[in-house]
């Protein structure tokens, strides 16, 4: 049985959750409004206070979709209740991040400042000039949009230059050194 599939998903005051056909969830909570359709095949229960998710036979793709299931639902309670957020750190000298409204602007040592629009549902704050935070009710749509910026200039591992998410570690190499 999966473990993480089996564990109920308990449901906080002030949130509701619909159940349509075909598996679409719909959760409404304080911060907001997410619906998914899920496989079609799990049996989505709401039992009193709980959300509870079954799997019809222990065939080897019904194991791993219940585990899915559980977690993608689990992860949109969470979200409308307390939202997620991922933390990026901008490192390098002359690199810095400035904010105009919805319109994120990155100074990366390219010859353009790289411009990005905050995605429906996704608001970026920044803490300084070298701190981005990335904040929503979709932790996909967090994600995403906190990679997408990563990309916009990895971090390198000589001196550590580039955007890398905050808990995130960079292998560092030893440069070259001078032949006498």
């Amino acid at each position: 049985m999966s473990r993480i599939g089996r564990m109920p998903i308990a449901i906080p005051a002030g949130v509701t959750v619909d159940i349509a056909e075909n598996n679409k969830v719909t959760v409404k909570g304080p911060k907001g409004t997410l619906e998914r359709v899920l496989p079609a095949e799990m049996e989505i229960k709401v039992e009193g206070a709980e959300i509870v998710v079954t799997r019809p036979n222990d065939l080897k793709k019904m194991k791993s979709l219940h585990g899915l299931t559980r977690s993608l639902i689990a992860n949109m309670v969470k979200g409308v209740t307390d939202g997620f957020e991922k933390k990026l750190e901008v490192n390098g000298v002359g690199y810095r991040a400035a904010k105009s409204g919805n319109k994120l602007t990155l100074s990366l040592g390219y010859s353009h400042p790289v411009e990005m629009v905050d995605p429906e549902g996704i608001e970026t704050v920044l803490e300084g000039q070298n701190i981005i935070i990335v904040k929503g009710i979709d932790k996909e749509k967090v994600g995403q949009f906190a990679a997408e910026i990563r990309d916009k200039r990895r971090p390198e591992p000589y001196k550590g230059k580039g955007i890398k998410y905050a808990d995130e570690t960079i292998r560092r190499k030893v440069g070259k050194t001078g032949k006498k």
